[in-house]
């Protein structure tokens, strides 16, 4: 414990405080580190008059004080350092202990850095799978639970009718008459006259005529689809794919999706002098689906490598601390 004593020379106060400091030290150990205010121009300012004044841990005493305050201030600093230094053990301890056993959350770790990829798999069948139970659901007559889905799934999809596959019906999707898909009935002709009614449009799921909605949109289900199947690919090669370089993730998956998806939404504002450079365009459900199939493939094949190698590094730091213990336990 260390205290520190401002005083001054001739300061009869600051003696007397000295000895009784002195007195204290064998049952309040502590080192004794005493300022001559005199000596500093901005500590003569700053104290005054007020001295003896003394630091003991985070504890301040001013004159005029007497020797019982003083064995106060010892007492509660002894006993505050006292409290840090058995909390300070307490989490050494614990940190000892925990270095020196299997804990759930390492059984935990353990086992996803080895069953990664499986549940990334899963849940991506799962998810992209999921839209299409919807309209399935629906064919069969069951439209609560098709209805869960569709609301699930608007949270993260626009689910426009006319940028959305269908099944079951005359066509497997029924896009905006401005993306000219000769040969396919477009959405203002099949569904609804005016395609600008955005609101309708996300709110329909299909008839017995038009077939059912998929409740992911196909630049979505595409996205998803891609990522699936690269997974699928990285666990049958055994994790053996090196990761795409950045410069290929950018060029090959995000510039397409950008291009494809930027160029409609700034050509679809209404402003002429947009129009007089760039002519509205409605992207067709062909280039939705590559332009998606590219980006979900490319990120899956830019991460999944990394996140391999980062699942192999904490699955040997866990492997070697396993066998740590285990050969502990056989001495």
């Amino acid at each position: 414990m260390k205290v520190v004593l401002y005083a001054r020379a001739g300061c009869g106060v600051c003696e007397e405080t000295e000895t009784w400091l002195e007195e204290l030290r064998p049952e309040y150990p502590h080192t004794l580190e005493r300022i001559d205010i005199s000596a500093d121009e901005t500590l003569t300012e700053s104290f005054g008059e007020r001295i003896p004044v003394l630091e003991i841990g985070p504890y301040t005493l001013e004159a005029p004080f007497d020797r019982q305050r003083l064995v106060v201030a010892l007492g509660a600093a002894r006993d505050r350092e006292a409290h840090i230094a058995r909390v300070e053990e307490s989490a050494y301890r614990a940190r000892v202990q925990h270095k020196n056993r299997i804990t759930r959350s390492n059984r935990a770790v353990y086992w996803f850095s080895r069953h990664y990829l499986l549940v990334f798999n899963l849940f991506f069948a799962v998810y992209v799978g999921l839209p299409f139970l919807a309209p399935v659901l629906m064919k069969a007559g069951l439209q609560r639970p098709a209805n869960w889905i569709y609301r699930a799934y608007s949270v993260t999809c626009h689910q426009l009718a006319f940028r959305s596959w269908f099944l079951f019906g005359e066509q497997p999707a029924y896009p905006r008459a401005a993306a000219h898909m000769e040969g396919w009935a477009p959405y203002e002709q099949a569904i609804n006259p005016d395609s600008d009614d955005l609101w309708a449009a996300r709110r329909f799921t299909g008839n017995p005529q038009v077939g059912y909605k998929v409740a992911f949109c196909e630049r979505d289900v595409a996205i998803y689809v891609g990522i699936l199947l690269f997974g699928l690919i990285f666990a049958a090669s055994k994790e053996r794919i090196p990761a795409l370089p950045w410069y290929l993730w950018i060029l090959l998956g995000m510039v397409p999706i950008g291009l494809d998806g930027v160029s409609q939404i700034i050509s679809q504002l209404p402003f002429d002098s947009i129009h007089a450079v760039l002519p509205y365009r409605e992207s067709t459900p062909f280039l939705r689906t590559l332009t998606g199939f590219l980006f979900g493939f490319t990120t899956a094949w830019f991460g999944y490598p990394l996140v391999a190698e980062a699942m192999h590094d904490t699955r040997s730091l866990l492997e070697s601390k396993m066998a740590r213990l285990k050969a502990d336990g056989g001495r």
